[in-house]
Order: structure tokens, then C-alpha cells, then sequence
């Protein structure tokens, strides 16, 4: 006589478990692919848009001083008095008004300054100049804008300036130096640091100021971190740049 088997069953889940199991699977694989599209797009934040910026920026700089001529031997540490600055016409958008050297933000700090201040010349060029402010040297406010931590970072360490630091800006007629006095969070709405006495709208101006302009905090936008300077001396083109930043100079012009 043969022994019965003993049935087996097996438990087979609800199929309202198993579609909720599919669905929270599903879920997590659309939220790591959304993470590391997130890091990507970081990434190329971070990173792609400085790298591709700094090659623009390199061959503006490159075109600019090409058209200077031949080079001329540094200035003395003490310049003469070379009178009233002379001051350039506004050029058309998007073309090279000079170049710009901070020693305070390194070495080898060399960016061009661009006229507008449109994202095709702020994404790609560098410094982009305010078209309603004065040109370098002029009695009023040149006013200037850059990214901090995107597009060639122009700004980056814009916070680090202290009073007394030069900002030298060269144009195909000279040098202007510019000395750092104090800088100044302010809403992106206040438009007023760009008058012609930064913040005061009903004075009549009677230094020539550099007014740089970047978001705040580094890698937000809520805000706008103003730095001030003050035209201290200038020198024409015929003078050579001025001793201190001599190196940096031929650097740019690819003697360095």
C-alpha cells in the first residue's frame, strides 16, 4: 500500500503587493537616474562652463593685446604725473574694452573686460562692463559684473579684497589703478550702486570709481556683493605697465 504525499502549498502574494513592489522599485531607479543627472548637470555647472569660459577668455585676451603693438619696457616703481586720464569711446557690445589684473586674487589673475553685461558676454567673455557707466579713467562710476562661481569664476574671490588693494585695468591707451576701499551686500535690486556716486542719487561725482558687481553668497544668488575702488593714479600706453604688475603683463602677451 502506497504512502500518501503530503500536499504542499505555497503561499502566492496578493497581486496588490506585487504592483507595490514594482512601483517603489521603479521609484528608487528614477530617483538615482535624477541624482546623477543632478551631479552631471553640477558637474558641467561647476566645472565645464569654467573650463569652456577660460578658453574664451584666453583668446580675447590674446586678440586684445595683439593689437597693442610691440611691447614697452615697464614703468619706474614712481611714475611721473601723466595729467588727466585719457578715456575711450564705448566700443559695440560683446567687443574687448581692456583687460583687468588683481594681484590680491593670484598671480596669474589676467581677465578680460567686456562691453555688455548680457549672459553671451557673461557666460562666455568674462568681466562685462555696465554700458550705462563710465569708461575706465572717467570722472563717475565704471561699474563692471562677473560670475562667481560658474563661467570662468571672475569673481570667485571677489570677498577677499582689503582696503588698499590695487585693481589695475589696462586699455589699448594705458593703465588705471584703482585702490579698493570697501565692499557691500546689497538685494539685486538695488540698482543704485551703479549711479554715477555709487548709492547716491543726487550727487554730482568728482572721483572716478570701480564698481565691481558678482552674486552673494558663492554659490547662491539671493543677494549681490558690491566692491568699491577709486581711481588712484593712470599712465598711457607709451609709459609701459606699472612695475608691480609688469610680469603679469608680458605673461598675458605670452612673453612670461
Amino acid at each position: 500500500m502506497l504512502l500518501q504525499e503530503k500536499e504542499t502549498r505555497v503561499a502566492v502574494p496578493p497581486p496588490r503587493a506585487g504592483v507595490l513592489r514594482t512601483a517603489v522599485q521603479v521609484m528608487g531607479e528614477l530617483l538615482i537616474t535624477a541624482g546623477v543627472i543632478l551631479l552631471l548637470f553640477v558637474a558641467w555647472q561647476l566645472w565645464w562652463t569654467n573650463v569652456e569660459s577660460d578658453a574664451k577668455q584666453s583668446e580675447a585676451i590674446k586678440n586684445f593685446v595683439q593689437e597693442l603693438g610691440p611691447p614697452t619696457p615697464a614703468a619706474p616703481a614712481n611714475p611721473a604725473d601723466y595729467g588727466p586720464p585719457v578715456v575711450s569711446e564705448p566700443p559695440s557690445h560683446a567687443e574687448t574694452i581692456g583687460i583687468m589684473y588683481v594681484p590680491r586674487f593670484g598671480a596669474d589673475y589676467t581677465r578680460p573686460i567686456v562691453q555688455g553685461t548680457s549672459t553671451d558676454v557673461l557666460d562666455t567673455l568674462g568681466l562685462g562692463h555696465y554700458k550705462n557707466t563710465s569708461m575706465p579713467g572717467a570722472v563717475g562710476n565704471f561699474a563692471v559684473a562677473g560670475h562667481r562661481q560658474t563661467h570662468g569664476a571672475v569673481l570667485d574671490n571677489i570677498h577677499t579684497l582689503v582696503p588698499g588693494d590695487k585693481i589695475y585695468v589696462q586699455t589699448k591707451d594705458g593703465f588705471y589703478v584703482y585702490v579698493f576701499r570697501n565692499n557691500q551686500v546689497v538685494l539685486p535690486t538695488s540698482t543704485d550702486v551703479l549711479l554715477p556716486v555709487p548709492a547716491q542719487p543726487s550727487a554730482t561725482p568728482t572721483e572716478s570709481f570701480l564698481t565691481m558687481t558678482s552674486c552673494n553668497p558663492r554659490f547662491g544668488a539671493q543677494e549681490r556683493i558690491i566692491a568699491y575702488s577709486v581711481l588712484e593714479r593712470w599712465q598711457p600706453a607709451s609709459a609701459g605697465p606699472p612695475a608691480e604688475i609688469a610680469a603679469q603683463v608680458a605673461k598675458a602677451r605670452g612673453e612670461g
